[in-house]
């Protein structure tokens, strides 16, 4: 793995400090319409801007320190506006670069060849106003159509976060079918490890990116499982703490999912979890204060 540009450290690496400064928390920031209209704000550019900014705010906190390990803005919520929605996530990004904050752009790109290098450079090259942290990708053109992406955040010291397991019901027919591998989402689970291998193993020498016994880093790849459903991870033979990237798990707080339920739901990959909330902690806003003391509640349940 060549050194990443910028001299910029790899994802996985300042990945791993941000959970243990911050705690294993990532807000996600989804403005909806009906979450713009609980902060009586109209479904509009200027409103979105607004909306995203408190909410930023409130993940730097006020210490020495930000209240989230990262933010992960919906990139379709965005979408939505057309290019001036597009323009408020490029200042978001850019503001939250300049706070300190981890971004994962949740824009769950999936597609071949030419197309797929085109998205990777969107997301993930230092030369596009969209370029975040890291960037969700969908596998299911097969899982080798990923790797522009995966290059691409390996030589600029991003990430990927790669579907896997996911809550939607749909989601089962797709993840859980099997193959003479074994279920798909095992599959992916698999040749995520083997990337995060080769490149932990160029860049410290372990394949698990262990060092001097300290919390090993993330490889680049990083899977997206489902918060209620980790558990089914088990049953499907895939061994998420041996993939050695973090798990970004959607699904604490609003859908159900407990601080505790997913330290079981996750048993020995808990320390890969970055959790996510958004609906259940953007509703205590307008005010930033009400986030920050939603956003503190959450991190306490998850390091309790």
């Amino acid at each position: 793995m060549r050194a990443p540009e910028a001299g910029r450290a790899p994802f996985g690496a300042r990945l791993a400090e941000a959970m243990d400064v911050a705690g294993p928390l990532c807000l996600g920031i989804d403005p909806h319409p009906q979450l713009l209209a609980d902060w009586d704000l109209p479904d509009t550019p200027v409103a979105l801007e607004r909306f995203s900014q408190t909410a930023l705010e409130a993940a730097t906190g006020t210490g020495a320190h930000p209240l989230v390990a990262a933010i992960k803005p919906q990139v379709a919520l965005y979408e939505r506006h057309g290019s001036a929605g597009v323009k408020v996530l490029e200042r978001l990004l850019a503001e939250a670069r300049r706070a300190g904050v981890l971004t994962i752009a949740d824009a769950k790109r999936g597609d071949i060849g030419s197309t797929m290098a085109g998205y990777a450079h969107a997301w993930l090259s230092d030369s596009s106003a969209l370029a975040a942290d890291a960037v969700t990708l969908s596998p299911y053109l097969g899982y080798g159509s990923l790797a522009p992406a995966i290059e691409l955040a390996e030589a600029t010291g991003r990430g990927v976060f790669v579907l896997a397991l996911t809550s939607n019901p749909e989601g089962a027919s797709v993840q859980h079918a099997a193959g003479p591998d074994g279920a798909v989402a095992r599959v992916i689970a698999e040749a995520a490890a083997a990337d995060n291998a080769r490149a932990l193993s160029a860049a410290y020498g372990r394949r698990d990116g262990r060092q001097d016994g300290a919390r090993p880093a993330f490889g680049p790849v990083g899977l997206v499982v489902g918060a209620t459903v980790a558990g089914m991870a088990a049953e499907l033979g895939i061994d998420l703490a041996g993939v050695c990237g973090a798990l970004l798990a959607p699904g604490f707080g609003a859908q159900g999912a407990s601080g505790a339920g997913m330290r079981a739901g996750f048993a020995d990959a808990w320390p890969a979890v970055l959790a996510t909330s958004s609906r259940a902690i953007l509703r205590q806003g307008p005010s930033a204060a009400g986030l920050r003391d939603a956003l503190t509640a959450a991190r306490d349940e998850l390091t309790a």
